[in-house]
């Protein structure tokens, strides 16, 4: 076995578990949600909370495919804009968000001085917060 293939056998697995972590852990994301529920429910149409939390920032339930800043809540001027733009919510543009809301926006945007009303940094486990909302999200239509 030369040692290209042999270092290309051995790194498999490490490949795989980075492309499953990606994706994100429903799992975990239940979990890790509970970094967001000071300021996030996640509560369905007809009432059902899925996660009972705070009113500061919008209901989460089906952001996921969701154009931003469309659901019933007071939005600061970035994340409007940023909805106005077209931005349709997918994980890695919630990840991304999430991760720095402000650098997410001033990106997006393409606008040095876009802001966020989210001044909280998720550093870990984003992607299986997203992973987490996807799988409590209504079914596509």
């Amino acid at each position: 076995m030369t040692p290209a293939r042999f270092f290309l056998l051995a790194a498999l697995p490490l490949l795989a578990a980075a492309a499953a972590n990606a994706e994100g852990d429903a799992a975990r994301g239940a979990t890790e949600f509970n970094k967001c529920k000071a300021c996030h429910t996640v509560t369905a149409p007809d009432g059902t909370e899925i996660v009972k939390g705070g009113r500061t920032g919008p209901n989460l339930y089906g952001v996921i495919g969701r154009a931003a800043a469309s659901s019933e809540f007071k939005y600061g001027a970035g994340l409007a804009a940023a909805g106005a733009k077209g931005l349709i919510w997918d994980s890695a543009s919630f990840t991304d968000y999430v991760t720095d809301p402000a650098v997410f926006l001033k990106g997006y945007l393409d606008d040095p001085a876009a802001r966020s009303n989210m001044t909280f940094k998720l550093r870990r486990g984003a992607e299986d917060i997203a992973a987490w909302l996807v799988e409590v999200a209504p079914a596509a239509e």
